[in-house]
This record gives C-alpha cells, structure tokens and sequence, in this order.
C-alpha cells in the first residue's frame, strides 16, 4: 500500500466517522512493511489533522463548497496535497502529482480533474490566500472557536503559547523502570545505540529522545526496561506516593502508564486495582503488565457506580486520571480540535463530579485521593476541586509544593509545552 493512501484512509476515518487517529492508524500502518512508509504516512495523517482547521480555511476559499461526506476520501486527498505544498520539502509539481495518483485509488474519476485544479490553483495564489486567512481566526490558530475562547478567558496572558505548543508535535519521552536498572545506565544503553536524549525535567526516570523512533528499535523495550510516558504523566505516582502496605486504586486507569508506574515507585503495595469502564481497554493495561512483567487487579466497572465494582475495603491512595476534554495533550492527540466540542466538557464535568463524590466513600480516613486531568480548562480542574471541596467538609486540600506548572486556588496546573511537557492538573486531597 501507498504510505499516502495509508494516511488519507485514515484521515477519512478520523472526518467521516469521528473515530480517533491513533485508532484510525493502527490498522492502516499495519498494512505497510517498510518502516520509512510507515513513518512517512504517520507523519503526513498527524501532520493534516494537526492543521486541518487552517488547510480547512485554505480550502472554503478554493472550492465552491466543502465535499458532502461520502467524498471526504477526496477532501483528504485535497488536504494531503496542501499539506505537502505548504509543510513538507515537497516539490510543488511532485505534491500535485502524488494527490492526483491518489485520487485513482479512490475510483472517482470525476475527482482527479477537480483534484489536479484546485491545487494547481492554490499554487498560482498561495501567498494570497495564506495572508487571507491570516484574519481568520479558527484557520489562523487551527484551533476552533469554542477552544479559542476557553483559552482566552483562561489564559490571557498565554494562551498565545499554548496554542504554538498545540500545533507542534510533541517530543518523545521514555519512563526508565528502575526495577531493571538506572536512569543514567539506560542513557549509556541508548548512546551505544547512537540514541540521544536529555533528562526530563522534574521526573526522576524521565528520558527525552532527540529524535522520537519506533518503540521495537529501543532497547529492553520488549522486556519491560522502560515505557513510553509524557514527563507531566511521570509525576502522578510521585505526588500520589504509595507507601508499603497500601492498597491503591487506580481508577480510569487504561491504557496503563500510571499503573505501571504506580507498582515501579512501591514494589511492596498490599494490593493495586486497576479500574475502568471499557473491557477492551482494560486489554491494553493486561498488555501493559504482562510486558513489564507486573500484576495489578485489574476490574472493568463504572468508577460512579461503586456497587457495581467495589468489593467494601477502602483504599489507602486513590489516584483518579479522571475523563476529560484532553485539552492539554493535542499535540499528541491533535484530532481533538476536531472531535471535541464545547457540549462535551459540560458533559464531562457532571461525570467527574460524579466520579469523585462515589470513589471519595471508598477512601481510607486519612487516605489521599490524586486528581489528575490531562485538560487545561479550569472548570474541570481548579474550578472543579473548590467545588468538590465545598461539598465534602471531610476533605483537606494539600498544597503541591513544587517547581513545575503554577499554583491554582486548587491544585497545580502545567500548560502544554511547558519544560516539555504535556498540559496537565493534578489535586491532592486527605480524607479527614
């Protein structure tokens, strides 16, 4: 297979059904043999859905009207072909070309003749059109509006950066198991392997790729030696801090990073339960365990409905990465300026304060509860611990005593980019 058809497929997938990129990917790469293909498809479905807003914009300009969507296979050919002119070191013939030979893949034939002259005339007014849209504000920031004016009013003053972080693709980082061996001998591993990296700050095994790769071409990666996880990630199962003995929950846990991390930092826990709500999800943290040769309780359940899953022992730590807008981490996730909208965070947030007030009756007195969101919108975060605050008199709120991310009146926020790391919250509450 073509690792350009690969990506419109999946493209298409991400547009006409509303599936995810990462899912949406999965099977297509798996369909090309050769890495380079792979990695170049890859690059060109992250690279269009990351801009698609502004390619978007690029093309209502070009076309009568957008395709209906039984042709969004053709929109992504067209959104392909300006990617390729405006982003990558494609020649323009050669881009226009390879769109056009797409397009025959497609069966369309009515398509490569349209396909072929809006390119070539987006060639002949590239730099009109590209200072047009410049006074559009969704095609300018390829963000929509509604995350536009959640960004303002909660960052005024950086939500000029975070929007630059969004549209940039995020760095490689790997969690060092320590189980295995240490931070600094695993770096000596990787440089006989002629791998750079830099620590990640604020973690204690975080590692940063100077060039990100495939997972099967790092070392002791098929062992357990290590996991990919984002540097903001790292820090849960510190601030959470297990202690010998403690029965933990992890609860929305798939697909596994923290747990895995949660049994690395304490190796001596009384029991860890791994909880969420999708048995198929649930699959990839048994994958996740088995790989790094672990054991969790691992219980697919509800995090709302305690009876359906609680078995009645209460939890010395509870850490709850609890369902959010993901607005912290589009720059790995970039299909979320997409498939997002502004009725799923009002949604999400009955769900969270649902969450928390059912797993707050299965804590421990003076047990911890960690709030962890990968969102950057405070009435999910800050706004939404005072809240839970007010209602449980029971509960103390911790200050975070730290150098990463700023100080909320709740919890601590970290904003995408930041040390280079993903845009993150975290809460930590004691049960009195």
């Amino acid at each position: 297979m073509n690792p350009r058809y690969a990506a419109l497929l999946a493209i298409t997938e991400v547009l006409q059904k509303g599936r995810n990129l990462p899912d949406a990917l999965e099977y297509h790469l798996a369909q090309l043999n050769d890495r380079r293909d792979r990695a170049l498809a890859q690059a060109i479905a992250y690279g269009v859905i990351r801009q698609y807003l502004r390619l978007r914009g690029v093309l209502e300009h070009l076309l009568d009207k957008i395709p209906r969507k039984k042709d969004y296979d053709v929109f992504s050919a067209l959104l392909i072909g300006l990617y390729q002119i405006i982003y990558m070191r494609v020649p323009d013939h050669a881009a226009v070309t390879e769109t056009v030979s797409l397009v025959k893949h497609l069966r369309k034939s009515w398509a490569r003749g349209m396909v072929n002259g809006v390119l070539r005339n987006f060639l002949r007014q590239q730099q009109q059109l590209l200072t047009q849209i410049e006074s559009e504000p969704v095609a300018h920031y390829a963000h929509p509006n509604w995350l536009l004016d959640y960004l303002q009013s909660d960052w005024p003053d950086q939500w000029l950066p975070i929007i630059e972080a969004n549209n940039t693709a995020a760095p490689m980082t790997l969690r060092v198991n320590p189980i295995h061996q240490s931070r600094d001998d695993y770096i000596q591993l990787l440089k006989q392997n002629q791998m750079n990296v830099s620590l990640a700050d604020y973690t204690q095994t975080g590692l940063i790729l100077e060039q990100p790769t495939d997972v099967t071409l790092l070392p002791g990666f098929n062992q357990g030696q290590l996991s990919i996880q984002d540097a903001a990630a790292q820090l849960a199962a510190p601030l959470l801090d297990p202690q010998a003995g403690d029965r933990v929950l992890d609860a929305c846990a798939a697909p596994g990073g923290k747990t895995s991390h949660i049994l690395e930092y304490q190796q001596n826990l009384k029991e860890l339960v791994a909880l969420d709500i999708d048995p198929n999800r649930l699959e990839k943290i048994n994958e996740n365990l088995t790989r790094l040769n672990q054991h969790a309780t691992c219980i697919s359940g509800d995090a709302s409905d305690i009876d359906s899953w609680w078995d009645g022992q209460r939890f010395d730590r509870i850490l709850l990465d609890a369902p959010c807008s993901a607005t912290g981490v589009i720059r790995r996730h970039p299909d979320i300026k997409i498939l997002r909208n502004s009725d799923d965070v009002f949604q999400l947030l009955k769900v969270q304060q649902a969450i928390l007030d059912a797993l707050w009756q299965t804590l421990q007195s003076k047990g911890f509860l960690l709030y962890a969101t990968c969102s950057i919108l405070k009435v999910e975060n800050t706004n939404q611990i005072e809240s839970f605050l007010a209602r449980h008199p029971d509960a103390i709120h911790h200050v975070i005593d730290a150098q990463w991310g700023t100080e909320m009146p709740a919890g601590r926020q970290i904003l995408p980019g930041e040390n280079n790391m993903d845009g993150f919250f975290y809460a930590k509450i004691q049960k009195a």
